[in-house]
């Protein structure tokens, strides 16, 4: 039996749709076959609640009067990328306001946009002629911005290695407190909730999939940054708005010794398009294994020292080294399945629709590390002893032509950008208006 995504989202306009979490699916189908399954469910809906270290904020603040270019951006203190133009900012999750104790960061930021605290805001600039401003400090709210939209660069990992520790003392990381000669052992991920082991082959993720975000609507656009399926560190970029979202669903967080990062909800709904897909959503936490590494390790390529299932892992307590130690995660089940069963509810009352992906996640995808390496011999090159003109730097925008009292520059009627060294009266109006560097000194020589 096969079903498209159209028949679906009319049975779900219709309130007629059939849905189901992951663990219920997969009960369904150990007890009935994945040939039933498929006739009986529409929808999957799958949850995650953990830790997202790559995520963040990007917002607009609008123009200020007189306006300012902001080249520097804190928000209670934390700072903010200002690199993007005038009045945008992106706010990373982990980054820290110097000297805040407890530790206060940019996820505690979003955390009280959403509870609709008033967030201080202070910008600095060196004054241009367009944007005289050289400092403004004032405050806003979420309701008082143009745009904040969450934008993550990679989340919901489809597999996350357990964590252990091997060493003679206690290490703090973002997996959490780790005793000494492997005494505990912690982990992430909800098992078979989780959103991307329920389409391993992703036929039904990617560009454009419509998701539960931070308890709003949001969208995958794509692989996150270290998709690494061969591998099973399937990654999404994801983006939504804050103002649809929920303070429940997205919380900030501080680990000790590590710092700070952000909890994320994230919920995939999974159309049960045939029995292949009813197959891939009945995957039960028996079928889903995890290594565990050892973190006192400083090499990037760490140890592997056990394997485990996530039904020993929710069990509590694995064997590790000849002893059974606890085994304690990361993330949060019980908020997983909230994902999973508010998302189950938004698609029963009609009030959410799948989308089907322009472009699925690649399936395979190179993971390079980073290398020292040596640098290269000399500073970057200057090309101010070219001539005139730079013909491979030049964009043939044109901003030449209006300042030149000697049309050294022009387009002919072919539409072909040309440029005549002979007509140059050395005044040197051009010099420091091309924005690639593409004109050089000799002008005026």
């Amino acid at each position: 039996m096969t079903k498209s995504l159209e028949e679906i989202n009319q049975r779900i306009t219709e309130k007629r749709a059939t849905v189901l979490t992951a663990e219920e699916m997969t009960r369904l189908v150990t007890e009935e076959g994945p040939e039933e399954a498929a006739r009986k469910v529409d929808v999957v809906t799958t949850g995650t609640f953990g830790a997202m270290c790559s995520s963040g904020l990007l917002l607009n603040f609008g123009h200020a009067d007189p306006p300012i270019r902001m080249t520097r951006v804190l928000l209670n203190g934390v700072e903010a990328h200002a690199g993007l133009a005038a009045v945008d900012a992106y706010l990373g999750a982990t980054q820290e306001a110097p000297g805040k104790n407890p530790v206060y960061g940019g996820a505690h930021v979003i955390e009280d946009l959403l509870l609709g605290r008033r967030i201080t805001l202070e910008a600095f600039s060196q004054g241009t002629d367009c944007y005289p401003r050289k400092e403004i400090i004032t405050s806003f709210t979420l309701e008082e911005l143009n745009q904040a939209i969450l934008l993550n660069p990679r989340n919901s990992y489809q597999c996350y290695n357990a964590a252990v520790n091997g060493s003679t003392r206690a290490i703090h990381t973002y997996m959490g407190k780790l005793l000494p000669s492997f005494a505990n052992l912690t982990y992430s991920g909800a098992g078979e909730l989780s959103p991307l082991p329920n389409d391993p082959g992703y036929r039904t993720i990617g560009l454009g999939t419509r998701i539960f975000l931070g308890g709003g609507i949001g969208y995958v656009l794509g692989p996150g940054t270290q998709h690494n399926p061969a591998s099973r560190f399937g990654t999404l970029m994801v983006k939504g708005e804050l103002r649809g979202m929920n303070s429940r669903f997205l919380r900030a967080a501080f680990f000790p010794g590590y710092g700070v990062s952000l909890f994320v909800g994230i919920g995939i709904p999974i159309p049960i398009l045939d029995a292949e897909m009813a197959q891939a959503t009945g995957i039960s936490d028996d079928e889903l294994f995890t290594d565990a590494i050892d973190y006192s390790s400083p090499r990037r390529d760490k140890p592997v020292v056990g394997r485990f299932s996530y039904r020993e892992l929710k069990s509590g307590r694995v064997k590790l080294k000849g002893k059974t130690v606890p085994a304690s995660s990361m993330s949060s089940l019980p908020m997983a399945r909230e994902v999973a069963q508010s998302l189950k509810k938004l698609i029963s009352q009609g009030g959410f629709l799948l989308t089907s992906p322009v472009e699925t996640l690649p399936t395979s995808s190179p993971t390079l590390s980073l290398q020292e390496r040596p640098l290269p011999e000399g500073s970057r090159q200057s090309t101010t002893a070219q001539g005139l003109w730079n013909e491979a730097q030049c964009i043939r925008c044109g901003q030449c032509i209006g300042v030149c009292p000697g049309k050294v520059f022009s387009f002919n009627p072919s539409g072909v950008f040309e440029v005549d060294p002979s007509r140059c009266l050395k005044c040197g109006l051009c010099l420091d208006l091309c924005p690639l560097g593409a004109l050089h000194p000799e002008v005026i020589r």
